[in-house]
Parts: C-alpha cells; sequence; structure tokens
C-alpha cells in the first residue's frame, strides 16, 4: 500500500501576526512575477469584449479619495467582467491640456495677465505647460497600483498626443457638418484669475458664503412733475459705471413716495417700500416701557402698474456711456424676471455683466446683437478705458471707491452688506464674476428630441480664450464671412501646404488658408477647446477614430460600462452624451455607476491646506487597500451620497470583517494539516461530496452559499454594487459567527495522540487518559465527520474567494494561493484567473434550513439579550428557554437537528418548543407610518386609534394572510406591524423568567438557579482558565499535558466553594472539553515537568475559591502532540 501524500495546505499565521499591508505587498511582487493582468487578458483573449471608458485625470496632481473611489468601482466592475467570461482591455487615460495646467505654470513664472503671456510668447509658454502634463504620473501609476487595480499605464492615453487631438478635430467638424455649432456673443460665469469663461458645470463647483456690499443707488427720473427718482438695488456696485438701463415688473404695482424730513420723492414697488431706509418706521419704545409716537413714513403720493414706467428715461449714473442714451439707453425696460423676493423692485442693467441683463437689453432695443456692448474690463477683470476714474483696479477691489462717488455724487440712499453664497473658480479660488464674451457653442437644443433625458441647458460653449488645449480648427476671414473648419491633420496639410507634425497652438497658428471667396487669407480663430470637449471626445479619441481601429472601435461602442462622481454628471457624462447623441444617434454608455462625494470627517471638502483628512497613502500602509477598498464601497457614496471619511472607519472594517475571515480560513487550514497528521490521509476537499451532507449546518452554508452567487450575479449584471457589498459583508459574518462558531468541535480534528499511534499499529489501548489533548478525538464525530465539516468550509471558502476576488483582490489572492494547494493540478494560477462561480439553481429545501438557521440565530442572541438584562453570565447553565413562534416546522428543526446549536450556544438544559403565540404573550397591532401615512392622509390619525385598539382576533387573522377594514380603509400585508409583549406565568417573579422578542421570534428564559446548574457554570468557568493557560504557556492544540488544582484555604469568616466536588461532579464535560480530569495537585507525579501555573479565584456572594491550576506532563516527552503525530506516521510505515 502506497504512503498517502499530503494536500499541500499549509499551517497559516496566528492573526495577531498578519499584517495586512505587508501581505498585500507580497502579492504586488507575486503579480508582478506572472505578469498577472497581461496573463488575465490573454488567457481571456477572443472572449466577447467588453467595452469600459476610463474618464481621463489631470496628472498636475496627486490623486484624492475621490479618485481611489471611482477607481476602485471601475476595476470592480472590469474585473467581474473578465471573471464571467469577457475580454476587457483597460487603458489608463491623462487629461493634459486647459486651466489646471495653465495655472500651474502661472503660479511658477507668476503671470498674471493674458498680454504676459503674449510678451514671452505662445511657443514657450505651451513648452513650459508640455513639461509638466506628467509631472505626477509616475505616482499615480505607484498609487493606482497600490490600490489593486489593473489597468495599462503603458498604452495610456493623453489628450495632447497629436492622434488624440486630430480625433477631436474630426468630431468637431462633423458637428460644424450637422450645423450644430455656432459663433455668439454671450454673457458667461468668467474666471478673473484664470482669463477665461467657464461652462455652467465649471461654475457651480466652488460656492463660498461672502459678505458683499449691498447698496440701493437713485436714478433721477428725466421730466418727472415730482422730481421722483428711479432706486435700485445691487450687490455688484463694481457693475455700476456700466448701467445701461433698469428693469421693473409689468404686472406689480410701484409706488412714488416722498421723505418728509428730505422732500425726496423715490419710486419703489409697493411691497419692497421697506428696504427704503425710514419709509416704514417702526414703534420706539419709552423710557417708561410705552410706544412712542411712531415718527411719520414716507407719504405715497401715487400708486401705478409697472407698465407704466417703461420707455420713462433717466439720468445716468456716471458719464462713461452717457453717449448712448441717443441710442435708446438709460430707459426703463419691463421683463417678469424682477421679483419681489428681494431688492426694491427695480433692477438695474448692466448687459455685459447679467445673463437676464444682456436678454433684456438686447430684447429692448438698449443693446444690438454683436460685440459692441459696454465692458469696460479687461481679462483681468481690471477696470479699462472709458472708465477712466477706476482704471487699472479690479473689480471686486473697486467696490468701496465706486460706493464713495456714488455718495459724492448724492445717489446712495442706502449702504449695507449682504452675507450670501457666491461661486469662486474651482481652479484659481478667485470669485467669479459673469461677462458677456464671443465664444463657440454647440446648439444643444437641435438635439434635444434624441437626448436619453431633456436637459435645462440648451447651449455648450466649447471655446475657451487660452493657450495649452486643442486648438479649435476653424480658418475664417476677417469679417468672419467664410469659415472653413479642418477635420484632419492631412486636411490641414492639403489646404495650407505645410508638413504639420503637432496639433497645438505655436505649430499651426501661423498656417493661413487661401480664401475661395477672395478674402485673403484665412486665419485661425485664436481658442482653444473647452478640455470637457476633449473628455467627451475620448471614446473615438483615444482610439484615432475613425483613422485607424474602425472596426475595434464600432464594435466596443457604446461602452458597457463608465463610472465617476456625482459632479461629473454636468461635466464628462453630459459631453459624453451630447458628442455621442450629435455624431451617432446613441448613448456613449449603456451602463453608469454614478459615486457621491468623500467629504473630510467634519463634513467639509477634503483641502490639503486644513489637513482635515489623513493622507491615502497612510491609511493604506496602515491598514491595507482592502480594507480602504472595502470601506469606501460599502458606504453611502455608492448610492451617490456624501461620505464622510473617518479614519476609524477603515479600522473597523479590518476588525470587523477581514479579521473574521481570516480566522474562520485560519481555522479551516489548521485543522485540515491537523486532519491529515491524524488520519494519514491527504484532505482533498474535491472528493468530498458536499452536496451528501446530511448535517444541517453544512446543507445550511452550502445553501447560502449558493444564495450568495445567485444575489451577486443578479445584482451585478444590474450594476447594483450597493447592495452587493453589504450583501458580501453579512454572509462573511455568518460564515464566521455561525458556521465556524457553532461547528468549532466538529471541525477540530483531534485523535488522542498516543492512541493514533495504538491504533495504527493494530492495537485500542491509550497510554493514559490523563495525558490527552483536548477532545480525545477527531472532531465530535470521527474523522469523516471532520472531512466533511471541512469539505464544505473549505468549498465556501473558495467560493468567497471567487466571488470576492474584484472587490477585495488582494486578501481573496492570499487565500487563493494556499487553498490551491488542496486543489488538483492544473487549477488557475491566480484567482483572478478563476471564473466568477455561476448561479446554481437552490436544490429542494434550501429556503426552509436558510430560514430557520437565521430564526436560529436570532433566538440565540435574543437570549444572550435577556442574559445581560440579568447581568447571568453565559457559563452558568440555564434551566429552560422556551422559544415562541407560529411556524410549527421552524419549531420541529429547532428541537430536531438545530437543538444542538442552541442548547450550547445558550447553554441551557431544557429547549421548549411553543407555537401558542398567546401562551406567553400578548398580541397587538400598531400602523405602519411609513407606508399608511402617505396614503392615508388626514384620515391616518383615527385608523391608526382603531389600529392600536384591534381585538387579537384581528390581529391573528391579519397575521393568517385576512385583510381588515378599518375606520373605512382597507389594510392588507406591509399596512400592519404586529407586536408581542410577554406576559410571564402566574406566581413567577421578574427576576425569575423574562423574555425577549424582535416581533416574530419570543425567547422566553427560566432565570431559577439550583445547584446543579451553579456546580456546571463553575466548571465551565475553571475550564475557561484551563483553556487560557494553556495559550499562554505556548501549547498548540495538540500538546497533551495534565491539569492540577491546588485549592487554597478560605479566609476566616468567609464561606468556601467545594471546588473539588463541583469539578467531581462536572467530570464528564470536563474530560469532554479538555481531554482529562482536573486532578488535585497532591496527586501530581514528582518526576512531571511543570509547564505553567496560575493563581485564580472565582465566587460571589454565596462563597468563593481561592486556588492554582497547574499544567504539566512527563518529564522528557518532549513537544507537542504535532510531534506525536509525525512518530505515528512513521510508524504507519514501518508496520505496513
Amino acid at each position: 500500500m502506497a504512503a498517502q501524500q499530503a494536500s499541500g495546505l499549509q499551517q497559516v499565521k496566528e492573526s495577531k501576526d498578519y499584517h495586512f499591508p505587508a501581505e498585500e505587498e507580497e502579492i504586488l511582487k507575486f503579480w508582478q512575477e506572472i505578469d498577472a493582468f497581461k496573463e488575465q487578458l490573454r488567457r481571456t483573449k477572443g472572449k466577447p469584449e467588453y467595452s469600459f471608458y476610463d474618464g481621463p485625470p489631470f496628472a498636475t496632481g496627486l490623486p484624492h479619495y475621490g479618485h481611489l473611489l471611482a477607481g476602485t468601482l471601475k476595476d470592480i466592475v472590469t474585473r467581474y467582467a473578465s471573471g464571467t467570461g469577457h475580454h476587457v482591455t483597460r487603458r489608463f487615460g491623462w487629461d493634459c491640456h486647459g486651466l489646471p495646467v495653465e495655472y500651474e505654470i502661472d503660479k511658477k513664472l507668476n503671470i498674471k495677465s493674458r498680454q504676459e503671456v503674449l510678451d514671452m510668447g505662445i511657443d514657450k509658454y505651451n513648452e513650459e505647460c508640455r513639461s509638466i502634463v506628467m509631472r505626477y504620473s509616475k505616482d499615480w501609476e505607484a498609487i493606482v497600483h497600490r490600490l489593486g487595480r489593473w489597468i495599462d499605464f503603458e498604452n495610456d492615453y493623453k489628450t495632447l498626443d497629436p492622434t488624440f487631438m486630430e480625433s477631436v478635430w474630426w468630431v468637431f467638424k462633423q458637428l460644424f457638418d450637422k450645423g450644430l455649432v455656432y459663433r455668439g456673443f454671450k454673457v458667461m460665469p468668467y474666471s478673473t484669475g484664470c482669463s477665461t469663461a467657464l461652462s455652467n458645470f465649471e461654475a457651480g463647483q466652488n460656492y463660498k458664503d461672502v459678505s458683499d456690499p449691498a447698496v440701493i443707488v437713485s436714478f433721477p427720473l428725466d421730466g418727472d412733475e415730482d422730481g421722483a427718482h428711479l432706486v435700485a438695488w445691487t450687490t455688484t456696485p463694481w457693475t455700476l459705471p456700466s448701467n445701461l438701463a433698469l428693469c421693473v415688473n409689468a404686472e406689480f404695482d410701484y409706488v412714488k413716495a416722498r421723505d418728509p424730513a428730505t422732500g425726496r420723492v423715490f419710486v419703489v414697488m409697493e411691497s419692497r417700500l421697506g428696504e427704503i431706509p425710514g419709509a416704514i418706521p417702526k414703534a420706539k419704545k419709552g423710557k417708561k416701557g410705552g410706544d412712542e409716537a411712531a415718527p411719520k413714513g414716507f407719504e405715497v403720493i401715487a400708486k401705478f402698474k409697472g407698465s407704466e414706467l417703461k420707455g420713462r428715461t433717466y439720468e445716468p449714473l456716471f458719464p462713461y456711456y452717457a453717449h448712448l442714451k441717443e441710442q435708446g439707453a438709460f430707459k426703463v425696460v419691463t421683463d417678469a424676471y424682477v421679483s419681489a423676493d428681494s431688492g426694491v423692485g427695480i433692477v438695474h442693467q448692466a448687459p455685459a455683466f447679467g445673463e437676464d441683463d444682456y436678454r433684456v437689453c438686447l430684447s429692448n432695443g438698449v443693446i444690438a446683437k454683436g460685440e459692441g456692448i459696454p465692458c469696460p474690463l479687461d481679462d483681468s477683470g481690471c477696470f479699462t478705458d472709458p472708465v477712466a476714474d477706476f482704471k487699472g483696479q479690479y473689480c471686486k477691489d473697486a467696490d468701496k471707491e465706486i460706493i464713495k462717488r456714488i455718495k459724492e455724487a448724492g445717489r446712495l440712499v442706502d449702504n449695507g452688506a449682504i452675507m450670501h453664497s457666491y461661486p469662486f473658480c474651482w481652479r484659481s479660488d478667485t470669485p467669479l464674476i459673469y461677462k458677456a464674451v464671443p465664444s463657440w457653442f454647440v446648439r444643444v437644443e437641435e438635439i434635444k428630441p434624441q437626448l436619453l433625458a431633456n436637459n435645462e441647458k440648451t447651449y455648450w460653449a466649447i471655446s475657451r480664450s487660452r493657450f495649452w488645449g486643442t486648438p479649435i480648427p476653424i480658418w475664417v476671414s476677417e469679417d468672419f464671412e467664410e469659415v472653413v473648419v479642418v477635420g484632419s491633420i492631412a486636411e490641414l496639410e492639403e489646404a495650407t501646404g505645410a508638413k504639420v507634425t503637432d496639433l497645438h497652438r505655436h505649430f499651426i497658428d501661423h498656417l493661413t488658408i487661401p480664401s475661395r471667396q477672395g478674402k485673403g487669407q484665412l486665419r485661425r480663430i485664436e481658442d482653444v477647446f473647452d478640455c470637457w470637449f476633449e473628455s467627451g471626445s475620448m471614446p473615438y479619441a483615444q482610439q484615432h477614430y475613425p483613422f485607424e481601429n474602425k472596426e475595434q472601435f464600432e464594435g466596443g461602442f457604446p461602452a458597457d460600462f463608465v463610472a465617476e462622481g456625482l459632479d461629473q454628471t454636468r461635466g464628462w457624462f453630459y459631453t459624453l452624451m451630447v458628442l455621442s447623441t450629435a455624431l451617432f444617434d446613441k448613448p456613449a454608455f449603456k451602463n453608469l455607476v454614478c459615486n457621491g462625494l468623500v467629504l473630510a470627517a467634519d463634513g467639509k471638502k477634503m483641502s490639503k491646506r486644513l489637513k482635515n483628512y489623513p493622507d491615502p497613502m497612510e491609511v493604506v500602509n496602515k491598514y491595507g487597500a482592502d480594507a480602504l477598498r472595502l470601506y469606501l464601497i460599502n458606504s453611502p457614496v455608492v448610492r451617490a451620497e456624501t461620505l464622510k471619511f473617518k479614519e476609524e472607519g477603515v479600522f473597523a472594517v479590518v476588525k470587523d470583517v477581514f479579521l473574521p475571515w481570516y480566522n474562520a480560513y485560519r481555522f479551516m487550514a489548521q485543522n485540515a494539516v491537523r486532519w491529515e497528521a491524524e488520519t494519514g490521509r491527504a484532505f482533498e476537499p474535491l472528493s468530498v461530496d458536499v452536496g451528501a451532507a446530511t448535517n444541517v449546518l453544512d446543507r445550511w452554508i452550502c445553501a447560502a452559499s449558493r444564495s450568495l452567487t445567485a444575489f451577486v450575479r443578479e445584482e451585478m449584471e444590474a450594476y447594483r454594487l450597493y447592495t452587493v457589498v453589504p450583501y458580501l459583508v453579512r454572509f462573511i459574518d455568518s460564515l464566521t459567527n455561525i458556521y465556524v462558531r457553532y461547528n468549532r468541535k466538529r471541525l477540530k480534528a483531534r485523535f488522542c495522540c498516543w492512541g493514533v499511534m495504538t491504533l495504527l499499529l493494530g492495537r485500542f489501548d491509550c497510554w493514559a487518559t490523563s495525558h490527552c489533548m483536548p477532545s480525545g478525538r477527531s472532531g465530535r464525530n470521527g474523522p469523516e465527520d471532520t472531512a466533511m465539516a471541512l469539505a464544505a468550509l473549505f468549498d465556501v471558502l473558495l467560493t468567497v474567494c471567487k466571488v470576492m476576488a474584484p472587490f477585495t483582490p488582494f486578501f481573496t489572492e492570499a487565500i487563493y494561493q494556499n487553498l490551491r494547494r488542496a486543489l488538483p493540478v492544473g487549477a488557475p494560477e491566480s484567482v483572478h484567473f478563476c471564473d466568477i462561480p455561476e448561479a446554481e439553481a437552490a436544490q429542494a429545501g434550501d429556503e426552509r434550513v436558510q430560514t430557520s438557521v437565521e430564526r436560529m440565530q436570532r433566538v440565540i442572541e435574543l437570549a444572550r439579550t435577556i442574559r445581560e438584562r440579568h447581568n447571568v453570565s453565559v457559563k452558568r447553565p440555564v434551566r429552560e428557554v422556551v422559544v415562541v413562534h407560529p411556524d410549527q416546522g421552524f419549531l420541529d428543526d429547532l428541537t430536531g437537528e438545530l437543538r444542538e446549536y442552541v442548547a450550547e450556544e445558550v447553554n441551557v438544559r431544557a429547549l421548549t418548543p411553543c407555537a401558542d403565540p398567546l401562551k406567553y404573550c400578548s398580541v397587538r397591532a400598531e400602523p405602519e407610518w411609513g407606508v399608511l401615512g402617505k396614503r392615508l392622509g388626514k384620515a391616518m390619525a383615527a385608523v391608526a386609534k382603531a389600529v392600536k385598539a384591534l381585538p387579537m382576533e384581528d390581529i391573528l387573522a391579519y397575521e393568517g394572510g385576512a385583510t381588515l377594514t378599518v375606520e373605512g380603509q382597507e389594510l392588507g400585508p406591509g399596512d400592519l406591524k404586529i407586536l408581542r409583549d410577554f406576559q410571564p406565568p402566574a406566581g413567577t417573579k421578574p427576576e425569575e423568567m423574562d423574555a425577549a422578542g424582535d416581533g416574530e421570534v419570543l425567547v422566553v428564559m427560566d432565570l431559577r438557579p439550583d445547584q446543579e446548574l451553579l456546580a456546571a457554570g463553575l466548571a465551565r468557568e475553571v475550564v475557561n482558565r484551563v483553556q487560557r493557560l494553556r495559550k499562554k504557556a505556548g501549547l498548540q492544540a495538540t500538546d497533551a499535558v495534565s491539569v492540577y488544582i491546588d485549592l487554597k484555604p478560605a479566609a476566616e469568616g468567609s464561606a468556601a466553594l467545594d471546588l473539588t466536588a463541583v469539578l467531581a461532579s462536572q467530570d464528564g464535560y470536563v474530560r469532554e472539553s479538555l481531554g482529562t480530569s482536573i486532578l488535585p495537585a497532591s496527586q501530581r507525579p514528582a518526576a512531571e515537568e511543570e509547564l505553567a501555573r496560575e493563581d485564580h479565584e472565582l465566587g460571589g456572594e454565596d462563597g468563593r475559591a481561592e486556588f492554582t491550576l497547574l499544567l504539566s506532563r512527563p518529564a522528557g516527552s518532549g513537544g507537542s502532540g504535532g510531534a506525536a503525530a509525525a512518530l505515528a506516521q512513521q510508524l504507519q510505515q514501518q508496520a505496513l
């Protein structure tokens, strides 16, 4: 007979020695050795392509938690796709153009204005930009790599590559040829810090609460009989030098009101008269507490509709644009946007600095369409001619001086301040203004009907008056009448006759195209594309479509999946959708996972300056990347809500998920190795038919595993990661806290070491019962039952590894590498080469066993609650627990195959079922407020009162499936909540019997003690002390020792516990737990070697015992039972 070969499963470290970050570093080395990512791509080549777009980040800064979250989501989904039969190309991309890059160079070179760039030279400026675009690329690669994300950095795409830029040109020309591009003059959010217009979604990224001036200014009406002044309120005094009109609401009531103190007459909206100081004075308190007569307010001398003011002219506040009065400026216009919510009901109009101002003035003939709008600010927001009095001053800084001038002119009615939320530039952190600028736009309104969802924004400004970006390929004549759009490098070379190698401004701005209309040379416009246009073009540009990879692109478009943060809904997601709809009449992606924002623990935006968040890599190096990944994706942020990042949350993942999971794995590996040593057979888990298991927990965990794979498959196909991860975490919790915990005696492979040797030699005697290791046998029911339990646990751990691999790639790999040793030759080298398990059909009995075990766990938890309430240790047995539930099938399971687990965990002598819900409790009903409140409205109060008064018969009928009519309302399933309140049996005291319930299961516990129960509790406590002493002594579970107790005399005047009698009465339990009796120290042979001793005391008011526990073994017997097992194997070979 050939010797049996071991499976190869290795012993694993104690959890206290397992350092997750260090182990992850080892896995990274392993992946590098086997070139894991490329190998996965090679293995899946030829399978259906799963298309994924990765939005490009800027490499001018380091990644933050938002990047890491989005990257983790992308990694999970693409790993899952690869594990479900797809080939997934994953290329990293870099956004290399735009304001972030220019802003860094402006800071580096201390550039303050656009003119300074022109003086320096666009070529030198752009090459400075090029030099820093990949500044942090290696840091990005290292961090992304350390987080476990598999993505291709070698074949990355960059928006500065000529191939990428050429495809962007192609996209733009397609839009132009479809008539979707036009040039316009619009008021847009404008960053004076970056000297460029911003998109609406950029403008909304950085609001701050600030204090701004709030002034009321007067405008004398021309030719008014009362000498009335119109008054207007504004929080932007710097716009007043550009005032060209005043706007009222035609439908609202306005008044002329005279100030009796000065005789001045003001025109104001009637409902806002109180905003004028003194117009409606408040009564003052007299010295003796009485009200003094209120001073007279303003006298209303006329009342009229706003429409009557239309067309009236007024005196300009400043002289700078007074000459425009002859062309229709400085008059009253009407529009419905004027509200009665704030101000004085008259709005001053500066068409260059307000979207509504521009629209209203244009529609009323105050200005003409075009570029001749008065705009006395330069690109940096400083005043220019003709506003000579404030020339060179930054607009916001000029507020005080402007207010001073108005006051000197006698036109200042009120001067105050307002605290409000104001937009700041997301890049330069300077206040935004609204400014009229010429720009190129995409007519989004033209394709609105084809977009999947209607969008409020009807235009998209795609041009930026900047330098470092993809130039807009428009060549125009001086009068803009002739326009040529170039869609490729070849077209540009043909049109200009020049060789083109780079498409940045300094390589092509000098190129001209001869006019076909006799207009001389056409020159390129100065603008570059908004970087959002580039990122929205990435599906095409990353593959240089349509110039290359045509078939590959068209086969993978639209993308199967994209993911980014909530802030991208008006950014990347929007631009992707607009361009794909305009080009192909298709969405750009089929599935979208949109995550929320990650904030600091205090709920504020994460700030390097404030240092209000921990460095991501410090967290990874402390807890591991898997812990950070799981913390992020098992949070509200995956449901597009905000997450307040807390480092202790990452630690909690390690403590509550990974350590229990590791201990379950370690327990299996430890006992599988021990089983092999004690049986002399190889542990081959796949040769064990776990489907034939009869043990209830084996059947339960296998059923739960099938449910897990089915659930994960279904939910991941729907991209509902927010349901998958909590389910996985709950499953791991059940695996560790139910299956492993309750099965530990079955799983522990423990023979008597010396008995193994004699058994293998054909004898059945044991060396000495007092020198056995704990348990004294393999598992609870012999080696075959232990093998079944270990195989079931192995199978579940392997399944969990495969299912969890996309989520926690490091830890699952570490476990798999050991599990693989017990798999047949040829098993995949990495868990990430394995297929995600297919969903298995539920087997007969799956639902019942899962329901019963779930209820059993609730029974155990409720029993613990009762013990904690009465401060009764779980080591002290109780005489009876009654479980009340109407489901007789569950009660049969509970008192049948589940009984031993409940009895052991609850530590109860008698487990009694009760199907009569009224024997130990009363039943009452309460309405489900969340369900009924919305449906019943005002009738809810009467229904709630009637529901609480329902007789028991009706409640039980409802619980059985009947519908009830209450106060004329029909109540069906889910409308009521059935509650049970404990009713103790007659004659019992509260401290003798108590209950706990969860609305479905009621657990009643008899807490009355007796001597036998107290003795059992004490014996259990002593056994626990012995087991802890064994651990302190560094003994292995297989180490056989003798246990002795030395009782000390009781102190004078105190009651003593007779531990000797207690241990004698509980010797059966002691021997089963420790494999040996606990003997008096006087019986210890003098020749035995002492291993450990420890003093203890036990007891309470009824008596105490002080004693010493000793562990010893025959001198020279050596270390461990493990050595004995090895000797047994050697003897077996000799016997054969």
